[in-house]
């Protein structure tokens, strides 16, 4: 749902984009503000995604702003554009994904415990690793960069393994989960790689993602934030996902697409928080009243935020001040209406609406399971 070149929306009449219908008055349907931020006249800067996962989607990064602009000028084909994608995951059902670098002694007590993985690492790598690091290091201090070094030095190995080696342990991998469970130090990754190896036999991303990457599970509500260069990969559940508006990406395992392995080792941030710290706050959405709850999902960027209405009784309305710059909201379950400037459109699940800046809006329930998400971009 957005403007994006490959899969812009479009009026359910009149069939023209979204992208042209803004084209013809930016600074009502942007917002002056808006178009002098993000120095766009005929686009968002977010686009807006429902997501439905039922087999991984391949474990990738994303760009930042300065490497997407290098990326792009030296390879157009694999880097559409010139943007970065940091992006946000809000669960509607119970979610599982890959997250970030596992904490440091799992992943040195994962190098101790499974010999595939010391394998592909290496003797010396790995032993490097598990003597040296300092997993209580201050951010931004030297021994968390050397931390990072260590890590990145591992990941490079596994990344860099040959396709020969990589099945041969992902084979006896796949063995060990079956035949010695207790060999893993947490109790659901035998079942993960099996399940994964079902999916994708054989696969770099077992020793990558499963065994390197936190497996993190969402109830529905919660939400997480993944910045720029930061690894993960989506397993199963629904979710709402927002993101800056690119295509930009560097992928790892679990695909049969292009897999830029250069530059995904060197752009890494090689953090290695737990699961814990990457998960958002909802927020309490002050400029809304009525019936129902609204809340926020406000992530450390510019480019967009997500609002989340739902409703406990039948034939409640919430009312919504205008904010400082366009949105989009759909409705994912249950039915309603959405109101404003004299209008009264229906809102059923899939109904995808654009608003204006400074536009108030009502919505109005039929029934108590009418849920609503909104993205929007504000200049401050």
């Amino acid at each position: 749902m957005g403007t994006h070149s490959k899969m812009p929306s479009y009026n359910h009449e009149s069939k023209e984009s979204l992208r042209d219908i803004i084209s013809k008055n930016p600074s009502a349907m942007l917002g002056k503000d808006i178009i002098d931020k993000f120095h766009a006249t005929n686009e968002l800067p977010f686009l807006f995604k429902v997501l439905s996962i039922e087999k991984v989607l391949s474990i990738q990064a994303h760009p930042d702003k300065a490497l997407g602009k290098i990326l792009h000028a030296q390879d157009p084909k694999n880097y559409p554009d010139d943007n970065h994608k940091p992006e946000m995951a809000i669960a509607v059902t119970d979610f599982e994904g890959f997250c970030g670098f596992k904490p440091l002694q799992e992943i040195a007590d994962e190098l101790k415990r499974i010999p595939e993985l010391r394998n592909i690492v290496g003797e010396e790598t790995s032993r490097n690793f598990i003597e040296n690091i300092q997993p209580s290091a201050q951010k931004g201090s030297p021994e968390d960069e050397q931390n990072k070094k260590l890590l990145q030095a591992v990941f490079s190995r596994v990344m860099n393994a040959s396709d020969d080696k990589i099945k041969i342990q992902a084979r006896s991998l796949v063995e060990r989960s079956k035949n010695s469970p207790s060999d893993f130090n947490k109790p659901d990754l035998p079942e993960l790689i099996q399940r994964l190896n079902k999916q994708f036999p054989d696969d770099v991303g077992l020793f990558c993602g499963c065994l390197l990457l936190n497996h993190c599970r969402l109830n529905a509500g919660e939400a997480i934030f993944l910045r720029a260069k930061d690894p993960h990969a989506y397993i199963s559940g629904d979710i709402m996902e927002c993101m800056a508006a690119s295509d930009n990406v560097v992928r790892a395992g679990f695909t049969p697409k292009f897999k830029d392995v250069k530059n995904l080792v060197s752009m890494l941030t090689y953090t290695y928080d737990p699961v814990e710290k990457q998960k958002m706050q909802p927020l309490k959405f002050d400029r809304s009243s009525g019936n129902g709850k609204s809340v926020l999902y406000n992530p450390p960027i510019e480019e967009f935020a997500v609002l989340e209405t739902t409703f406990d009784e039948k034939l409640g309305q919430r009312h919504f001040e205008g904010v400082d710059g366009p949105s989009i909201l759909i409705t994912t379950k249950g039915n309603g209406y959405i109101k404003a400037d004299g209008q009264k459109l229906k809102a059923e699940p899939g109904f995808v609406f654009f608003i204006a800046p400074h536009l108030p809006v009502d919505l109005e329930a039929e029934d108590e399971a009418f849920t609503t998400y909104r993205a929007f971009v504000e200049p401050n």
